[in-house]
């Protein structure tokens, strides 16, 4: 008999097999991938540690968080600082000055400013009007400009709907810098794992000692995975733990295309937006550049976003009101169960980013674990 059954060998289920390990219990993880590390999963290829599952970049300004991660393999000095490719057009990410320069042919703050504030006005709704969807959200905020070259048509295919069909709150808010600084975040600490394991060098060390079973599916036979141990920690979709008794969650799917090149260097960034509606894909990512190598040849990655079908790899919810009322349902039910605790991006049908797993996960094992 095992104190914890752990559903999902990704980030969150292998910090609470860790530290519930380091506490004395016992813990068997399951996974119905081949493969540890769920959608943090890195793998060598020519050298390279390739994300297995799109861009992975971890970043955070909560001390704790970044020293409990580096504790397991050391992280190196990435920034990530994506170009957007409009036509032939090619912009530094996020909007900043370097970013205006090239639109406008502009050198000041000011006159950026002047720009971006003429066309908020040019676009204004009445008085007392809201922006009834994201289109009026993201000229309010940013202007014309900005949002058709460089919002519009990548959200559009993120989400896989028109920007006049998607709600305003999609896009709470669209940051703005007046300087010259391509860093997307704002964090204190960023990077990505040293060496050519990558995130899978830190979920391998973290399930050391621990037993694992990959190609292993919680489904398959759930009554008996269910009286293996005390309480279980399920990772996967809450509503298909539950049978999808109160209906399908939506979540949005991705695919990837991934190709070596006998070339040392294809786009000179990691990460490479197409923002135009037109380009089917969202991003390439070339992984060298993750950890600043040499090597002879290169990977890349296409990544494409996907509608989400009963059967597919779902990859983040779609938090609306509709899905967030349903989801409701789900966790109220959850919030009864005294064996089934639900964590993660799909237990908990939340978008986290990984700093914020890493900091759910360990209050989850204060709570469960220590009782703190």
């Amino acid at each position: 008999m095992y104190d914890y059954l752990i559903v999902g060998a990704g980030l969150f289920g292998s910090i609470f097999a860790y530290e519930a390990t380091k506490a004395g219990k016992k813990c068997l993880v399951i996974d119905k991938r081949s493969h540890i590390g769920g959608n943090v999963y890195t793998e060598e290829v020519e050298g390279i540690a390739v994300h297995k599952y799109g861009a992975h970049i971890f970043h955070t300004s909560n001390k704790e968080v970044w020293d409990y991660m580096n504790s397991f393999v050391e992280f190196n000095r990435y920034t990530n600082s994506p170009m957007a490719i409009y036509k032939d057009e090619i912009y530094n990410l996020p909007f900043n000055m370097n970013t205006f320069c090239k639109l406008w042919n502009i050198k000041t703050p000011d006159e950026a400013k002047e720009i971006i504030e003429k066309q908020k006005k040019e676009a204004a709704l009445p008085e007392g009007c809201e922006p009834k969807n994201l289109a009026e959200q993201a000229i309010s905020l940013v202007g014309r400009d900005i949002y058709e070259k460089l919002v519009k048509g990548y959200t559009e295919k993120q989400w896989g709907k028109r920007a006049e069909e998607l709600p305003a709150f999609i896009i709470r808010r669209l940051p703005v810098r007046f300087t010259f600084d391509n860093n997307y975040f704002n964090d204190k600490y960023q990077g990505i794992p040293s060496g050519v394991k990558g995130y899978t060098g830190i979920i391998e060390k973290m399930l050391e000692g621990v037993e694992v079973r990959l190609n292993t599916d919680f489904f398959d036979d759930r009554d008996t995975y269910m009286n293996l141990a005390g309480k279980i920690v399920y990772t996967g979709m809450i509503d298909e733990f539950y049978d999808y008794c109160y209906g399908e969650l939506e979540y949005r799917s991705l695919r990837f295309e991934t190709e070596t090149l006998d070339i040392p260097n294809f786009q000179g960034n990691a990460v490479n937006n197409y923002t135009e509606y037109e380009v089917p894909y969202t991003r390439i990512i070339e992984h060298k550049h993750f950890d600043f190598g040499t090597q002879d040849k290169t990977v890349i990655t296409r990544e494409y976003p996907a509608t989400w079908k009963k059967g597919d790899e779902p990859y983040y919810p779609m938090n609306d009101d509709k899905n967030n009322s349903l989801f409701s349902r789900y966790k109220e039910k959850a919030e009864a169960e005294g064996k089934v605790i639900f964590g993660g991006r799909l237990g908990e049908y939340k978008y986290y980013d990984m700093h914020q797993v890493v900091l759910r996960a360990l209050e989850v094992v204060r709570t469960e674990v220590y009782n703190q």
